[in-house]
């Protein structure tokens, strides 16, 4: 099973629409959201590509009853408070948006833990645990936007990094 990772769009639309592109070009079953959305327009991507969608919500997510709605109206698409564990494919995936709001019993009850909120792309294990950050979804801070794809069998995570001039068609 693949798995789209993102976090922290931040109503960058054409960064969203060009990773929900690549991933239905890539075959993913399901994207994973670490949070900040910001606006519900933010899912539009996602819900053109008919891709299954989970996800928390994080710290600039303002509009939380409009995001559910908008959520609503796709396929699969499911959106959470955060710390929320997901069940995919028989493995505890836990989302978050702060990796901090989490303690270390909460991570290590989970195969795979997808966080955001520092806008740095990494890797790392805690034990049995894989932790992901995909970095940036919008780009803003750092100049990269950035998401991932997982192999939830192998656990190789491929990033995904977007040159600015590709998010303003």
């Amino acid at each position: 099973m693949r798995i789209g990772v993102i976090a922290d769009t931040h109503d960058h639309l054409p960064a969203v629409a060009e990773f929900a592109r690549r991933f239905a070009a890539a075959g993913v079953d399901i994207v994973l959201h670490a949070g900040d959305y910001c606006s519900p327009f933010s899912l539009t991507p996602f819900l053109s590509a008919s891709l299954p969608f989970a996800g928390v919500f994080g710290r600039n997510d303002g509009d939380r009853e409009g995001l559910r709605a908008a959520a609503a109206k796709g396929m699969a698409t499911e959106l959470y408070e955060s710390p929320h564990s997901v069940d995919v494919s028989g493995q505890r995936i836990l989302l978050v948006h702060d990796l901090a709001d989490v303690n270390e019993r909460s991570i290590a009850g989970h195969s795979v833990v997808i966080h955001g909120f520092t806008h740095r792309k990494e890797v790392q294990t805690n034990g049995d645990s894989l932790l992901i950050n995909p970095g940036e979804g919008c780009g803003w801070l750092h100049g990269v936007p950035s998401a991932a794809i997982l192999d939830l069998e192998s656990r190789e995570v491929d990033f995904i990094v977007l040159q600015m001039a590709e998010t303003i068609r």
